[in-house]
């Protein structure tokens, strides 16, 4: 059973950067593709930044140029740079491994529990 923990989240200000990371229990080049997701209190989550085997190929409107999706196969670990950070990009944000196919991204059934990034203004 695959185990993904996120780590890095905190309490930041607007404008403010942080990198979250996403450490995998197995080798993460297996995989066929890992996102990020983050879900708002109260709302549903949604799909960030996704990355198929070091490719990115997927940020959500609202962080393209802002936020960066990488990933060191030597670490096993995915990471979230997040750059000039606004109070909506408040969330939980999880780490999740999936399947990229024609363009879309498909969450498998492995999660981390999250971390919380809290954005002031």
């Amino acid at each position: 059973q695959v185990q993904l923990e996120e780590s890095g989240g905190g309490l930041v200000h607007t404008g403010e950067s942080l990198r979250l990371s996403c450490t995998a229990s197995e080798d993460i080049f297996s995989f066929n593709a890992m996102a990020w997701w983050r879900q708002p209190q109260g709302e549903g989550r949604e799909l960030v930044a996704s990355i198929s085997r070091g490719v990115v190929s997927i940020y959500k409107d609202s962080v393209k140029g802002r936020f960066t999706i990488s990933s060191d196969n030597a670490k096993n670990t995915m990471y979230l740079e997040m750059n000039d950070i606004k109070p909506e990009d408040t969330a939980v944000y999880y780490c999740n491994q999936g399947t990229i196919f024609s363009g879309a991204y498909y969450s498998g059934g492995y999660w981390g529990p999250g971390t919380q990034v809290t954005v002031s203004s």
